[in-house]
């Protein structure tokens, strides 16, 4: 019989829609239930693509032994992280109270009925091992303690909910000068944490860590520092040629479970993808590796390929591709040598062989071979004896016919869930792609993601967080209007639409209305109206996705110079403020909210061009190649309803006019490219 997930729209939770445990969602009924039979809550968090979530699932939540201890002693709650980040933060922030460890998924916390925790962990086995406590002798252990020492855990509930208030960040009493130097001693930090060799920031467990290398592109940019180049452009060869890349279809993994970006953790996210594309793209257009511009290509035709929807209404980026298939991590992608000398011609064979590493020993779980770039391919050609254009021709013959015998594999399973946060996320990545490498098909798979989001999740002039089989629910977070309206700046850039800047301007308001602390500056994690929770964050570091903070404030500060508007200025100059104190003291933590510091002294040149189609689209990519951070609009003649900043005259006599503001100034209108491009490149040092 199913038990109360059997409605719910989240892939994870229906995957346990099954389960012999009487799960609930999180939702007032289990609350209640919690609160009516006096017991404690044991609280899940997890998500689909968790190879861990499953192996606890199996292990223990489909037994049905562990399930009736479970139900006998507890009121049983399963959250989708990717749903309630939310819950996932507060909770994950508690379990470090309560253990001093990191934590992770799957999260495993034991609540009082008024959602305080008193005791936790994140994976436990059914049955001990490796130093881990059996999950069915714990559940009686914990039930007990929670009825016996009632007094204790309220003690500790009131000494955790201190912890959280203390967490807020408080109003500077004045206000601080800013300076370049957490800039500086940013970049310093990350120069001391770089990975020479192998690239990233580190040992083992590696995250890709896209703030910071986004924000290194961006200080040599500025200052012209070579190592800053360097920490970038290494981390992101190194990453692009291991296995943390999928070298046959494209997309990047989660993170790598070693140094060496050998072999990650399978599943594919959203969220990394997205600002990689990005990132990739820009790479490419400072350092002209044609590295970076493969794997640009490759990634985006997966996204176009496995992670768009195209059922109706279409147009929405689906989270996750799960990490296990045939319940085993990574099956689909890993390979048996004899499998591919079968698959491929002799010649292509002694090509891949040397490529890959197959002549080495195998790199997963001492049999099979997860693909990683060895040997340059001009090393292969020499040693197989032949040209570098014969040995390029092998291996693209040899990658299409693995990849079509990959296919046929069974495949992991898909999240298809859309979330408006991690969307923005792609949409910003497929729109600054698309412009940089020329391919519109990737713009336009933003603009289908934006008037999906719109048509979808955008009602009654707020947004929901989550779509799923026709059903579009939970109050939006920070996030998701941050990275949409970040998302939306993008893409006008690549092609401008009205309705994307008046959606722009009503998600900046929701930002200020609903959002803002007006006492300290600086936005919460959710609405002034959103689910009374024990704790409402307010977070300005970076994490596996950019701050929320950060993002807000650099789209309202880039927004408020596009349309003259002083409130959104000021936001941004409020987030920079409240956080100021702890970003002076790591400053490398708070790259996303450094970049919006950056932007504030030195503000952005933005070039405003009014005429023809063609002549447009000219001058934009002779911009871009100049000034990569220069934002650039090319409004159209027909352009109507345009706000008076933007609504330039259009020309009469030459194909385009340009202006060139930067900060609250703007320049005389320019009708010469080579003048323009001269008036945009960056002047000096910060």
């Amino acid at each position: 019989m199913p038990n109360h997930l059997i409605n719910e729209t989240s892939p994870y939770l229906l995957q346990h829609a099954y389960n012999p445990v009487d799960w609930y969602p999180w939702c007032d009924e289990a609350l209640a239930l919690a609160r009516t039979e006096n017991k404690a809550i044991l609280l899940s968090i997890g998500y689909s693509a968790c190879h861990w979530c499953h192996v606890m699932a199996h292990e223990s939540f489909e037994d049905v032994e562990v399930a009736a201890v479970m139900n006998q002693f507890f009121v049983n709650i399963k959250v989708d992280r990717e749903e309630r980040p939310d819950l996932d933060q507060i909770y994950q922030t508690a379990h470090h109270m309560l253990t001093q460890r990191n934590g992770g998924w799957p999260l495993t916390l034991f609540l009082t009925p008024d959602q305080k925790p008193f005791f936790g962990g994140t994976y436990f086995p059914k049955i001990s091992r490796h130093g881990l406590p059996s999950f069915l002798d714990l559940l009686p252990r914990v039930a007990e303690a929670y009825y016996a020492r009632g007094v204790e855990i309220k003690q500790q509930s009131v000494s955790m909910l201190e912890s959280f208030a203390n967490m807020l960040p408080l109003r500077n009493s004045s206000v601080p000068v800013f300076s370049d130097q957490p800039l500086h001693q940013a970049l310093i930090e990350l120069k001391e944490r770089f990975d020479s060799e192998y690239g990233g920031f580190g040992n083992a467990p590696k995250f890709p860590h896209s703030a910071e290398l986004e924000f290194c592109l961006r200080r040599y940019i500025v200052t012209n520092d070579k190592q800053a180049l360097q920490i970038a452009s290494h981390t992101l060869e190194k990453m692009a040629k291991g296995g943390i890349y999928d070298q046959l279809g494209g997309g990047f993994c989660r993170y790598s479970t070693d140094q060496h970006w050998r072999i990650p953790h399978f599943e594919k996210m959203l969220y990394d993808n997205g600002p990689l594309l990005r990132i990739y793209a820009e790479a490419w257009l400072i350092t002209g590796n044609p590295l970076f511009k493969r794997i640009t290509e490759e990634t985006a035709k997966w996204v176009l390929r496995e992670m768009q929807s195209s059922e109706d209404p279409g147009g929405g980026y689906y989270s996750t591709l799960d990490a296990d298939s045939e319940d085993e991590e990574g099956k689909i992608y890993v390979w048996d040598r004899d499998q591919i000398i079968n698959i491929l011609s002799p010649e292509e064979y002694a090509v891949v062989a040397h490529y890959y590493g197959l002549l080495q020993s195998p790199n997963f779980e001492s049999k099979y071979w997860n693909l990683e770039i060895i040997q340059q391919l001009e090393k292969v050609a020499k040693d197989v004896g032949i040209s570098e254009n014969e040995a390029q021709e092998r291996l693209v013959s040899a990658s299409r016919k693995l990849l079509t015998e990959r296919e046929s594999r069974v495949h992991p399973s898909r999240d298809e869930k859309i979330l408006t946060s991690w969307n923005g996320l792609m949409i910003k990545g497929m729109a600054r792609a698309g412009r940089i490498l020329g391919h519109n098909e990737w713009i336009n798979s933003a603009a289908l993601a934006v008037d999906f989001i719109r048509s979808t999740l955008w009602s009654n002039g707020r947004l929901l967080a989550t779509y799923k089989s026709g059903n579009a629910h939970l109050n939006a977070y920070l996030d998701d209007y941050a990275f949409m309206l970040d998302g939306l700046l993008e893409l006008m850039q690549a092609e401008f639409r009205q309705s994307d800047l008046d959606f722009s301007l009503e998600l900046a308001e929701v930002l200020l209305e609903k959002f803002e602390s007006k006492k300290t500056g600086g936005f919460f994690f959710t609405s002034h109206d959103h689910e009374k929770l024990i704790h409402r964050p307010m977070l300005g570091h970076d994490n596996a996705t950019p701050s929320g903070n950060g993002v807000a404030a650099y789209a309202l500060q880039r927004l408020g110079y596009l349309v003259g508007e002083p409130r959104y200025l000021q936001a941004a100059e409020n987030v920079v403020n409240v956080f100021y104190p702890a970003v002076s003291l790591h400053t490398s933590s708070y790259c996303s909210i450094l970049m919006t510091l950056e932007e504030m002294l030195v503000p952005p040149k933005i070039v405003i061009l009014r005429g023809q189609e063609s002549a447009l689209t000219e001058w934009r990519n002779a911009l871009q190649n100049s000034s990569p951070y220069t934002l650039i609009f090319s409004l159209p003649a027909e352009s109507v309803g345009l706000p008076p900043s933007l609504n330039k005259p259009c020309p009469n006599d030459k194909p385009v006019n340009a202006w060139v503001c930067q900060g609250v100034v703007c320049h005389p209108e320019i009708s010469d490219l080579q003048e323009l491009q001269q008036a945009c490149k960056f002047q000096g040092k910060m």
